[in-house]
């Protein structure tokens, strides 16, 4: 049983509801979850190894998490029991189109002219001596669709698109019979939207929920990546962790490095003191030394590693260890 600290002090009625987790894990041996193939190797090779007194979970971290599993649950619901035909007929479908819609319906059992759609499909595919489990959200009319609840962060940078193409990408690889459009939707639900940033920002979303769509990667080339990282897998699974490869700065969502500029060079060696000016690239930031008279100084700060904060294997990687001595990776 996964075990739970309350350092924040999170009241009872939340902290219950935070530290409750419904999603349906499969223990079998050499059995694996989409989202956990896709982890990176080191995380996923380590992870089995942190005792379990080091692998508590604070709640208040799982806030987020939490909040998004509740909109998944909605909106399945929302769904189910017939309870789409109601909000269909709201919305202003025509009868004869909502009599056509069959949810979750069993294989061989739909008849010409009636409407898929399915949702939270638990498939298992067996392949390489193991078997990968996936259960997609949503699909209606051949294409899946994701429901993310996310800043819009994620939206402005496209910081999570590949991980979204490769998951959608071994859904349709676990069910190739329902999932039939190489292309793909993520529904974005944002948590942090403000009316006043998409007014004045045009790379802002433009609305509270959005759609972006990407295509999918051909089935032979998702095959092709499932049996090299099985393959990975146990080749590292028993092995030191200084055999293990290091995350990627991708992989550890390293930041980019920033180019503070000091109009007074001083100014970088006291404590406390501010930059005149921060940059996202050197040679503007250079370039604006120069027209100060090159007087100035220019400190590059390099990019921090975010993903080492959420990574179950943080209490005993070394590679974390060494980010945080370096500076790397601030706690």
């Amino acid at each position: 049983m996964r075990r739970y600290t309350n350092n924040a002090g999170v009241p009872l009625s939340l902290a219950v509801y935070l530290a409750t987790d419904n999603y349906d894990y499969n223990s079998t041996e050499k059995t694996i979850s989409v989202t956990t193939l896709m982890k990176p190797l080191k995380q996923l090779v380590l992870a089995h190894r942190v005792p379990q007194d080091m692998s508590l979970t604070e709640v208040m971290a799982l806030v987020q998490s939490r909040m998004g599993s509740a909109i998944h649950d909605a909106i399945e619901r929302s769904w189910l029991n017939d309870n789409h035909v109601k909000a269909l007929t709201a919305l202003g479908y025509p009868q004869k189109v909502i009599e056509r819609i069959r949810v979750n319906p069993e294989p061989g059992t739909l008849k010409e002219g009636e409407i898929p759609v399915y949702l939270e499909k638990r498939t298992s595919k067996a392949i390489g001596g193991w078997t990968v489990s996936g259960k997609f959200d949503f699909v209606a009319e051949g294409r899946v669709e994701d429901f993310k609840t996310t800043g819009v962060f994620t939206w402005i940078n496209n910081t999570k698109d590949d991980d979204y193409i490769l998951q959608g990408s071994i859904y349709r690889w676990l069910n190739p019979d329902i999932i039939t459009q190489d292309r793909m939707a993520i529904q974005f639900l944002f948590t942090d939207w403000t009316t006043a940033q998409a007014r004045s920002n045009p790379k802002y979303p433009q609305q509270r929920t959005m759609e972006k769509t990407y295509g999918l990667k051909s089935i032979q080339e998702i095959e092709h990546f499932i049996l090299a990282k099985l393959r990975l897998i146990e080749q590292y699974w028993d092995a030191p962790e200084d055999q293990i490869p290091n995350c990627t700065d991708e992989e550890l969502w390293r930041s980019e490095p920033v180019w503070k500029y000091y109009k007074n060079p001083e100014s970088a060696s006291k404590a406390g003191g501010r930059s005149t000016k921060n940059f996202d690239d050197k040679q503007e930031a250079y370039l604006r030394k120069a027209q100060d008279g090159n007087t100035g100084l220019v400190v590059e700060v390099p990019g921090k590693a975010v993903a080492c904060k959420y990574c179950p294997s943080f209490p005993i990687c070394k590679q974390a260890q060494a980010l945080i001595a370096s500076g790397d990776l601030d706690l």
